[in-house]
């Protein structure tokens, strides 16, 4: 009996409501219960940090609209990596996709794994963040320590099952997400109602909002101060583009991509809007920024209900963080898949599980090396490195838009982003200022994910050559 031939095509089966939920749950991690703590350390005023959370939900917003026009476009595995191979040169493509596998999406992912082992140890207290073997790493940004202990065993173990389930088939790891999804809307709205309600403390509400709300004048400073404090947010909702990645597996990618861009970022955005109002009605700000850990919502919820609501709400953001790496995990190994299939990337990324029909090697690969970066340093310094070089690459991808409109005004575009050309100048113009601004402010700890970036330079040279020999 003869072999049958490897599969070729990834399986249509993500439907319009799942990729809403996809669109939401790869929005809402660790970070929304976590990164409060810092957006008001560098803020300092009520005011701004709500001002911060409020222009990036704008910035989200509009950058939806942008991807929403292109991934009607090119419903096709790859996302952003395909809209920059088309609009500038392969190129570039490249570069958005080698960045994103060393830097952007396995760094946000190990983040998000740490916050999940973090809060692990909320419930588990022998999950402690003490290494049991560990090495020092010295940087221009301060000392990474290297090693293995409880909470990063965890982190990589959840790795490791989340990279499981993706191999299984594309329709149970949506299905898992879209549950995650309703719990940790669920714990949203639940945290939300309670501070906006019953939770509501008179005396934090008299400091948040009364004269130190806002600073006396508006200088350069505060200008400054204010870019800091955007980092933020735009980390916390980011991954809300992952569907992008994996448009060819929509049941109908030219029209679901669209609308579940259009209606996930904006229900998303609007929690995270409403839950840090509610942490500044529950909890003066000195004590958000100085929440143990940066664990802001354990501390709203121990303040309503007591230690049980600390608890509680450990596991919530458990369950979150989970929930957010399994459609992290799917997106990312669909853009490698993609670029090797165009053959500028490692050739064994491009196969499909014969039974599956999923990028396994992409998966696999991809969950390795996140698995390290587990290893490597805190939630806080992931961040850090991740945020200068995600910013850069989210910059062109606006530009790409009006490329296209120009190169191809005749193309079949299902749906046209609303407000062009103001709202993808909105958005390009936010991500490059903060780009900036990270990189002139805080330049020891952006430069290695720009180094990275330009690593990126040989190895595509060198596997363009490598293909070119094989051809000929």
């Amino acid at each position: 009996m003869s072999e049958s031939p490897p599969p070729t095509e990834l399986i249509r089966a993500i439907t319009r409501r799942q990729a809403v939920a996809m669109v939401v749950g790869s929005m809402i991690g660790a970070g929304v219960f976590i990164v409060a703590a810092d957006v008001v350390r560098q803020a300092h005023y009520p005011g701004l940090a709500l001002a911060a959370w409020g222009v990036a939900v704008v910035v989200l917003v509009t950058g939806g609209q942008t991807y929403a026009e292109l991934g009607g476009m090119f419903p096709r595995a790859g996302g952003i990596y395909v809209y920059l191979r088309e609009a500038f040169s392969p190129l570039v493509g490249f570069l958005f996709g080698w960045t994103l596998f060393t830097v952007i999406w396995t760094g946000g992912t190990a983040a998000a794994a740490t916050g999940f082992s973090r809060f692990a140890g909320v419930l588990f207290p022998a999950l402690g963040p003490e290494l049991w073997v560990g090495f020092s790493v010295t940087l221009p940004s301060g000392p990474i320590e290297m090693g293995i202990g409880p909470q990063r065993l965890v982190a990589v173990a959840s790795i490791a099952l989340i990279t499981w389930i993706n191999v299984r088939g594309v329709h149970q790891a949506v299905m898992l997400q879209a549950a995650f999804t309703l719990i940790k809307v669920g714990a949203v709205l639940a945290l939300i109602g309670l501070g906006l309600t019953i939770g509501r403390n008179p005396a934090a509400m008299a400091a948040n909002f009364g004269a130190g709300f806002w600073p006396a004048t508006i200088d350069a400073g505060v200008i400054t101060t204010f870019a800091a404090a955007l980092v933020g947010p735009l980390f916390a909702m980011d991954g809300w583009y992952a569907l992008c990645f994996a448009a060819s597996e929509l049941v109908d990618g030219r029209r679901d991509l669209p609308y579940a861009m259009t209606v996930g970022t904006l229900a998303g955005g609007a929690l995270y809007l409403l839950i840090n109002l509610a942490y500044f009605m529950v909890l003066p700000a000195a004590a958000i920024a100085g929440a143990p850990e940066d664990r802001v919502a354990s501390a709203v919820m121990e303040a309503m209900l007591g230690p049980i609501g600390g608890k509680v709400m450990a596991a919530a953001i458990m369950f979150s963080s989970f929930g957010l790496n399994v459609g992290l995990l799917l997106g990312g190994a669909r853009v490698f898949y993609a670029m090797a299939r165009d053959g500028v990337f490692f050739q064994a990324m491009g196969r499909l599980h014969p039974r599956y029909h999923t990028p396994a090697t992409a998966l696999t690969l991809q969950g390795a090396w996140i698995s390290v970066l587990c290893l490597s340093g805190t939630y806080g310094q992931l961040i850090d490195y991740t945020m200068a070089a995600s910013l850069l690459c989210y910059f062109l991808v606006p530009i790409a838009l009006f490329v296209l409109r120009v190169r191809r005004p005749r193309a079949d575009r299902p749906v046209r982003a609303f407000g062009y050309p103001i709202v993808p100048l909105i958005y390009t113009a936010a991500s490059g200022w903060v780009c900036l601004q990270l990189i002139i402010q805080r330049p020891q700890y952006t430069w290695p994910g720009l180094v990275i970036l330009a690593l990126g330079l040989p190895v595509y040279f060198g596997l363009s050559r490598r293909k070119s020999v094989a051809a000929g």
